[in-house]
């Protein structure tokens, strides 16, 4: 929906991502992201922790599968999704509000840390999934290709940076 809220929340896993599946198959992970702002307090001339934030997130389908293989505890995040509230029921009747990140799309922070990634090719059609040919190499190509002008000078084998 095109009102609902969308924010980015920088901060670190909490726990790893708890993966599970809905009664019809559809993969679900479920996750907690803290993140505390930091202040110069120019009185004690000290760096100062603020007010954490404890932001309840959920990730599903590819996505879901995805980050729990590939995210742990204390991993810092980029996460950015839409606000939900939910209301439900607790076992005793109360009546109870809470609100999460739908997670669009999830990242490591290269802040303090470097990461290494494995495109993964889906293909629709029996909805299996694989990692680019080559293993490790991402610029690996399916199969060798001729340069576009032979003598040229033109060839595939650096990334295109």
């Amino acid at each position: 929906m095109a009102t609902d809220p969308i924010i980015t929340v920088s901060g670190n896993l909490v726990a790893a991502p708890e993966l599970r599946f809905t009664a019809a198959g559809t993969p679900v992970a479920n996750f907690t992201v803290a993140s505390t702002p930091r202040y110069f307090d120019r009185q004690s001339n000290d760096w100062k922790d603020g007010e954490a934030l404890f932001m309840r997130c959920n990730a599903w389908r590819m996505l879901a599968e995805h980050l729990a293989e590939s995210l742990d505890r204390g991993s810092r995040v980029l996460v950015t999704g839409r606000l939900k509230q939910r209301n439900y029921e607790t076992r005793d009747g109360e009546q109870r509000s809470i609100v999460e990140l739908d997670v669009d799309d999830i990242g490591p922070s290269m802040m303090f840390a470097t990461a290494k990634v494995t495109r993964v090719y889906n293909n629709p059609a029996n909805g299996a999934s694989n990692t680019a040919s080559g293993g490790d190499d991402p610029w690996a190509a399916a199969e060798p290709r001729e340069p576009a002008l032979a003598g040229a000078g033109a060839t595939d084998e650096e990334p295109p940076f």
